[in-house]
């Protein structure tokens, strides 16, 4: 028996379809953050930086395991994380607790995804 192999456009929805359940999650996974932090400060947050200005302050917020399965890179008004490497699921959700600590965000656009910190946060 032979299986038939899916196109590249059903592929193609599928992964749409997945990013949108995450990105819906991680929406929630924001609000629920923002919602814990009302209630209780976080317990790392003095060891975050207050002012996201330099590219080595944002790699120190990382465990190392992290760090070396991402990228950073500086821009004239923001520090753009991107992995190297798939990161999984559980990896993916500790680094974008990590980026929202530090005031920053995830930017789904397929390829060119990635995480972005203000260097100056308010």
């Amino acid at each position: 028996m032979s299986e038939k192999k899916p196109s590249i456009d059903e592929l193609s929805r599928r992964l749409n379809e997945l990013l949108n359940v995450l990105n819906m999650i991680s929406r929630d996974l924001t609000e629920i953050s923002k919602a814990l932090r009302e209630v209780s400060p976080p317990v790392s947050a003095p060891s975050l930086p207050t002012k996201a200005g330099k590219i080595e302050e944002i790699k120190a917020a990382f465990p190392k395991d992290l760090e070396e399965m991402l990228n950073f890179e500086e821009t004239e008004t923001y520090i753009i994380i991107k992995p190297r490497q798939y990161l999984g699921s559980e990896n993916f959700a500790k680094i974008a607790s990590i980026i929202r600590e530090l005031g920053g965000e995830y930017v789904s656009a397929g390829k060119e995804s990635h995480f972005r910190v203000p260097k100056e946060t308010s």
